[in-house]
């Protein structure tokens, strides 16, 4: 599958500073690492964008993913190896990630999961990392950015 474009964030470098100031504020919010891999993973499997995936499975070794979670990431729910708290940030992230899915589309029961487990800092970071991935998914879909050579990693 080729091309149909440049990505916009790079026809438009404002736009590449600007996700990368939220990904900057993300990384500011007190979560693990792991945990933002995870979600940008997560979201990007739902959303079908190749190349994010292709970008965020480079980092596993860097931020110390086990492979259990990688493998395991599509049934988290079920998964003895991940925590709850990166159970609710998952949770999260479907929910967000496919709003039109359901009749209530963040359910008060797992805003108190994920409340449970971060504070208010880490909340907003995980919000802003769920919301700025499916950003970049719907992008990278869009204009069918190469999962071998994306802009970014040239």
């Amino acid at each position: 599958m080729s091309n149909r474009m440049k990505n916009p964030a790079e026809v438009i470098p404002q736009a590449y500073k600007g996700i990368g100031n939220l990904l900057a504020a993300v990384a500011d919010g007190g979560l693990p690492e792991t945990t933002t891999e995870l979600i940008a993973m997560r979201v990007s499997s739902l959303n079908g964008c190749a190349a994010c995936l292709q970008g965020h499975a480079v980092r596993v070794d860097e931020v110390g993913l086990p492979i259990e979670k990688i493998v395991g990431l599509a049934a988290y729910r079920e998964s003895p190896f991940f925590s709850e708290a990166e159970k609710a940030a998952l949770a999260l992230a479907d929910a967000v990630t496919r709003l039109a899915d359901a009749e209530e589309a963040v359910p008060d029961e797992l805003w108190r999961q994920v409340t449970k487990h971060y504070d208010e800092r880490q909340t907003a970071a995980l919000i802003l990392c769920i919301a700025t991935h499916n950003l970049f998914n719907r992008v990278n879909v869009t204009v069918r950015e190469d999962a071998e050579h994306p802009f970014w990693m040239r």
